[in-house]
């Protein structure tokens, strides 16, 4: 699954391209709208997005993930060297090791919250501006028929990106075009 990302220039629109993905078969589920006007949004009763999409918490809790568990072999390597504890069961270092990989995820989830997710940044400009970015999740056999759609019925709506996986916090989003503005 792709998400397609569409810059609108204003509600009317952004209320019409969500009708015309209705249209072709694409579910709310599938759509998200990310703006300043939350309120005209929900008004509307568009889509908009959820906190998995617009905050980094998956991403920087794996980054705290990995660190833990760097942490954590390295402590429990030195425990078995140092043996402050005398001779304990392997279980000991391996639940250290557990714990801290934990700990990390946690703590990584917690800067996570606070962090803007970094697929959406550069895109920060066009929505303090007041445009509306959608996110569409498109099966492979759904992405013609959204392109050509978005393309025929919504030429002010920009294509500017796509992602081809969302889900993975690491991947980056290949721009398509330079954004006009």
């Amino acid at each position: 699954m792709k998400c397609l990302y569409y810059l609108s220039p204003s509600l009317d629109s952004t209320r019409a391209i969500s009708d015309h993905l209705h249209a072709v078969g694409v579910k709310d589920w599938y759509i998200h709208v990310i703006s300043k006007d939350e309120a005209g949004l929900k008004k509307r009763r568009i889509h908009s997005s959820n906190y998995i999409e617009t905050m980094d918490f998956m991403r920087a809790g794996f980054v705290g993930a990995y660190m833990g568990f760097s942490v954590g072999v390295i402590g429990a390597l030195l425990l078995i060297v140092i043996k402050p504890f005398g001779d304990v069961s392997g279980f000991v270092y391996a639940a250290f090791v557990v714990f801290a990989t934990l700990f990390g995820a946690w703590e990584g989830g917690l800067y996570g919250v606070a962090t803007e997710n970094k697929k959406l940044a550069k895109f920060d400009d066009y929505i303090e501006a007041g445009e509306y970015l959608f996110l569409i999740y498109a099966r492979k056999d759904k992405l013609d028929i959204i392109r050509s759609m978005m393309s025929t019925k919504h030429p002010e709506s920009e294509h500017v990106a796509t992602d081809e996986h969302f889900v993975n916090p690491f991947s980056d989003v290949k721009r398509e075009r330079k954004i006009a503005g």
